[in-house]
């Protein structure tokens, strides 16, 4: 059984199981500890970040993001491609 199922209307994927929900909800806490480690703490110590703090977090969350839909790709049953709701 996969992750992921094609969504019904639009493009992507959407989780299909509880494996595909815990990687969401992973992806996502990822992201949030990464805005806090790399830009709002360092806001509330200093007062505003650094280019270089803000240049670390962009690739960062970017190459998540990235492996995140390789993920979700790989683990759907089906292609992805656009769907307009049922079809016949």
């Amino acid at each position: 059984m996969s992750w992921f199922k094609p969504k019904s209307h639009g493009y992507g994927a959407s989780p299909a199981n509880w494996k595909g929900w815990a990687a969401t909800f992973a992806f996502l806490l990822i992201e949030l500890v990464l805005v806090w480690i790399l830009l709002l703490r360092p806001i509330l110590e200093t007062g505003e970040p650094t280019l270089g703090q803000f240049v670390i977090w962009a690739f960062s969350s970017g190459a998540l993001t990235v492996g995140f839909v390789w993920l979700t790709k790989a683990k759907t049953d089906g292609e992805w491609r656009w769907r307009w709701g049922r079809e016949n």
